[in-house]
């Protein structure tokens, strides 16, 4: 795993956890407690973490959301991983909800050219990607458009659902906790998400490891409304076992690595 990587998945479970201890986090990278103290040295840096005693604690908000850009970059093979598996699931002539979201824009671009869909989402990025898929008939939800995500929201973007009645739902989201459910970081996007999710006879959640036991914001909706969950994360992991207690089916995608377990 690069410096990078690493310091990235600290600050996210500083952000979910609120602090951290060097010795722990040394123990879970498998590096030196002087290599960890660099990492907090530069997220102090960067504002993303305050560093005390003994470890760290995150200075991030709940409501915090890096750019989508910048969040495609993180995590992409396990995020293409998932989006795979999520479109292999897809049947000919289903109706779909094509959540906003890296890993649901992973999902898209994984379709195949020969299958035959109907696909709503309020995602610019997953209507543009699935132009090119000529059996997909794509419809795109008005709204306002939300600035560096290119997604759509607001109350045309949540009115869009109301007379819909759909197959599946692929949702994404920025945490799946068994205390809160699903959570999002941005009010406009739980809102569209929960008026999408009514539309759907199964629900499925995509989300990689550093996804499970996050808690973000908002909470949309609790686990008891999914069907599925597809993660790259491991299935000894406590969230997981949780998970699978409340009759959520979870669909692991291989291989499990070091940097994905929970």
């Amino acid at each position: 795993m690069s410096s990078k990587d690493r310091r990235v998945i600290i600050a996210e479970r500083l952000k979910s956890e609120g602090e951290a201890t060097i010795a722990d986090l040394a123990v879970r990278f498998g590096t030196s407690e002087m290599t960890i103290r660099r990492d907090l040295e530069l997220l102090e840096f960067e504002g993303l973490a305050r560093r005390i005693r003994g470890g760290a604690i995150s200075t991030q908000s709940r409501s915090y959301e890096p750019p989508i850009l910048q969040r495609s970059t993180y995590r992409a093979d396990a995020k293409r991983r998932i989006g795979a598996a999520a479109a292999a699931l897809l049947k000919e002539d289903e109706t779909v909800v094509l959540d906003v979201g890296t890993t649901t824009l992973e999902m898209a671009k994984a379709i195949g050219t020969n299958c035959a869909a109907t696909v709503i989402t309020s995602s610019l990025l997953i209507a543009t990607e699935l132009d090119s898929k000529l059996n997909v008939r794509t419809i795109v939800t008005g709204g306002v458009l939300r600035r560096g995500e290119m997604s759509l929201v607001g109350s045309r973007a949540e009115g869009s659902f109301a007379d819909l009645n759909c197959d599946t739902v692929f949702l994404g989201v920025a945490g799946v906790s068994c205390l809160k459910g699903l959570t999002e970081y941005n009010l406009d996007d739980a809102m569209v998400k929960q008026a999408a999710l009514v539309t759907g006879r199964r629900v499925v959640v995509l989300a990689d490891s550093t996804k499970i036991g996050r808690v973000a914001f908002v909470s949309v909706c609790p686990l008891t409304k999914i069907d599925l969950l597809i993660t790259d994360a491991s299935p000894d992991g406590p969230t997981i076992r949780a998970i699978k207690e409340l009759g959520v089916e979870v669909l692991h995608v291989e291989p499990f690595t070091k940097e994905s377990a929970t």
